[in-house]
């Protein structure tokens, strides 16, 4: 699996931009604010629909221009798929595979499979439980639609159950309606703490082996799933802190709050690790992905390195340089010297200059 190429039109910085890339490593450098890290959200946005920034669909748009229009082509098993996506200011955005439009944004999950690590993935250790929650959606999206329908019908249920509390503190007899939600936001839920359960699993056995090699063995790490309410007991929970979610008119437990906590030998590292070890456990866990994604579709994601090298130490570099040979990656980085002092091999090189992509020869 891996990207062949990629236009732009009228996103982001870029009026106009067509790029093909090499199956290996491709460099994008330059300065800040250059746009580097526009091309890494647009083939991310082809992936799942969605900004790696959380942007919405008219940020992305160039300033003065209505719509924008993103194409890429994508080889997968040997056959090459065309990815189209069109924002626009004022609508949805439209998405066709092989120009044939797609009525529902989850038809383009595992077409192509992406593993994106930024700065701001160092921290996901350290931060609070809604970015951890967030690793786990995202990959668990990419790799599982029936996850990614139950997760679409949660938050739906969420929302209605939601609106419906702060509904019943002006009209008090639509708390006897809670009862149908109710039923639906256990149903779901529980399917949705039984696939995280099985993949916080599932990546520990991957994730340790990582861990063990980038610490030389010191180190032993584990995640723990920490379900907001145990699935056994999850209708009994919801029920009693009824009364407590009429009152503050927001639904207190369910998946919506759920965590993981990460240990190394035994210490909880979000509360009482170092940073190094934070940081050490968050290559780790992204490096898991890849071969989390692997194991699943039985071939390697395409991975994206936004900066990320520059806030890693020379160890954390070359143990992540030396993981991705066998993988399509697509690094951004302000210079070539890191990549060169380590005698790094480079499949190709684009220079980027305020909106404009250059191939140095």
């Amino acid at each position: 699996m891996y990207i062949e190429s990629i236009e732009l039109k009228n996103y982001r910085n870029y009026n106009s931009l067509a790029l093909e890339f090499d199956k290996g490593t491709n460099i994008f450098y330059g300065d800040n604010a250059q746009g580097k890290t526009n091309i890494l959200e647009a083939a991310y946005l082809c992936s799942t629909t969605k900004s790696h920034r959380g942007s919405k669909d008219k940020e992305m748009i160039k300033f003065d221009a209505d719509e924008a229009h993103i194409r890429m082509f994508v080889n997968k098993d040997g056959i090459s798929r065309k990815i189209d996506m069109h924002l626009k200011k004022s609508k949805p955005k439209g998405i066709a595979i092989d120009g044939i439009p797609i009525r529902k944004a989850s038809e383009l999950f595992g077409l192509l499979n992406i593993v994106f690590f930024s700065p701001e993935d160092l921290n996901i250790i350290k931060n609070g439980p809604g970015e951890r929650r967030r690793f786990m959606d995202l990959e668990l999206c990419q790799l599982d639609k029936l996850y990614l329908s139950n997760l679409s019908s949660y938050n739906h249920v969420l929302n209605q159950r939601n609106k419906l509390l702060k509904d019943i503190a002006f009209q008090e007899s639509l708390k006897d309606t809670l009862e149908i939600w109710d039923e639906q936001f256990v149903l779901y839920g529980k399917e949705i703490i039984e696939t995280r359960r099985r993949f916080i699993d599932e990546i520990n056995g991957i994730m340790e082996k990582i861990h063990s090699s980038i610490t030389g063995n010191r180190e032993k790490i584990e995640l723990v799933y920490e379900p907001s309410v145990p699935d056994e007991n999850f209708y009994q929970e919801l029920s009693k802190n009824r009364e407590k979610d009429c009152r503050f008119k927001q639904t207190s437990v369910g998946p919506h709050r759920d965590d993981f906590s990460v240990k190394v030998n035994g210490i909880d590292i979000r509360r009482y690790g170092s940073q190094g070890q934070q940081r050490t456990a968050a290559l780790s866990l992204k490096l898991s992905e890849i071969y989390m994604v692997k194991k699943v579709i039985k071939d390697m994601p395409v991975l994206l390195l936004d900066d990320v090298l520059s806030e890693l130490d020379s160890n954390r570099q070359n143990y992540l340089l030396n993981s991705i040979s066998h993988v399509q990656t697509m690094i951004t980085c302000t210079g070539l010297d890191d990549f060169i002092d380590k005698r790094f091999h480079i499949n190709k090189i684009f220079k980027v200059i305020d909106g404009d992509v250059f191939c140095p020869s």
